[in-house]
């Protein structure tokens, strides 16, 4: 087939954690109606997000050695920092299943995320679109 599984699986944790911090924030003026939402795209993002990154792990493979690799080593390392700030911020809220609202620590672990997730999008964009990387005629 040709096509990299790693480029389509980012989607989702990356629309779900930044709706979640959306969600969050939202909390300030609609209440727990708003915030509510939160965990379930946390555990929802969190969940594709191994998934993706075991496809980009197994597709590192394909990215070339020099600036490229560099590139993949950050774009990893931030969202490997994005990855646990999510999951610390759903953990922390839980109890008993249940989510909490959001707490001034849960929202700096939001805005941390949001930022590593930020970086590493960024990062990530760069090795496709600069530098040719997971094109489906690449390698």
């Amino acid at each position: 087939m040709g096509h990299r599984l790693h480029p389509a699986l980012v989607h989702f944790p990356v629309a779900c954690w930044s709706l979640a911090v959306v969600a969050d924030f939202a909390g300030f003026w609609f209440g727990e109606p708003a915030w509510r939402w939160s965990s379930g795209l946390l555990t929802v993002g969190c969940g594709t997000a191994i998934v993706a990154m075991l496809a980009g792990i197994l597709e590192l493979a394909y990215v070339p050695e020099g600036p490229a690799m560099r590139i993949a080593y950050w774009h990893m390392g931030a969202m490997l920092c994005a990855c646990a700030l999510f999951c610390t911020r759903l953990l922390l809220r839980l109890e008993d299943l249940r989510a909490l609202e959001p707490n001034t620590v849960s929202l700096l672990l939001d805005a941390g995320g949001f930022l590593c997730l930020t970086v590493g999008g960024w990062l990530g964009g760069k090795l496709v679109y600069h530098h040719g990387v997971w094109r489906s005629d690449s390698h």
